[in-house]
């Protein structure tokens, strides 16, 4: 049973829609407060699976090769370009008059809030975990954070926040069908590599929502991808 990710896929669909349904009766106060928080909240996520690696050179070049590959592929450009054309209709059949009005703006916290639902590490721990456990604890915890960070969110950006649901139900079912071909064909060390690396793009993400640098984060996940190749070759050459 796909427990963890319908759970933690309808806690972001049902923030996003009550966010952009109650937008304007949420005070502004918190419309920027709470930011910060999720945003501290993503950096202390980071940190935990950071700390777990095993060796941090592989991780290093995964994120550096990654971050090459999704530059040259432009693919936060292509997140951004996706973003605006969904939006359009989306502002036509559901017109907000407190939607966020900076199209920079807009964008930076599309990407952000898109890939802290769909790519985190804490998600991605948690779809290949309960697939082998059976255990939905860890996509639970992330499904209270998702509603409520959808829902704040939401309240700047619509209802286009509920299109993340779409890529975050598909990476999450798909890792959860996944682990029991991937997890035997690794190892520990690797799964803490592939955490750590995660753990990064998390970190960096923080220091987007709350707009302290606007981190590419987007074009960092191709090291997800890498890392665990890098970290499996890493010791048979160096160990």
């Amino acid at each position: 049973m796909l427990t963890g990710p319908i759970i933690n896929s309808v806690a972001t669909l049902a923030g996003s829609i009550i966010g952009a349904t109650m937008g304007n009766k949420i005070p502004e106060r918190l419309r920027l407060a709470l930011p910060l928080t999720f945003g501290a909240a993503s950096m202390a996520l980071g940190i935990n699976s950071v700390i777990k690696v095993s060796m941090l050179p592989p991780v290093i070049l995964a994120l550096l090769v990654g971050s090459a590959l999704g530059e040259l592929l432009k693919i936060e450009k292509g997140i951004e370009w996706a973003a605006i054309r969904v939006n359009g209709p989306i502002q036509k059949i559901f017109p907000r008059s407190n939607a966020e009005e900076d199209p920079q703006a807009f964008l930076q916290n599309f990407v952000a809030v898109l890939v802290l639902f769909s790519a985190s590490g804490t998600g991605i721990f948690g779809a290949l975990n309960e697939g082998i456990t059976h255990d939905p604890t860890v996509l639970i915890s992330k499904a209270m954070l998702d509603f409520f960070t959808s829902a704040i969110f939401a309240t700047s950006l619509g209802f286009i926040v509920a299109t993340t649901v779409i890529p975050q139900f598909i990476i999450l079912c798909g890792l959860y069908l996944l682990a029991g071909v991937i997890l035997p064909m690794t190892t520990p060390q690797l799964i803490a590599d592939f955490s750590a690396c995660g753990g990064i793009i998390m970190f960096v993400t923080g220091f987007r929502i709350t707009g302290i640098k606007k981190f590419p984060i987007a074009n960092m996940l191709p090291a997800l991808l890498l890392v665990m190749i890098f970290s499996h070759y890493w010791r048979l050459l160096f160990h």
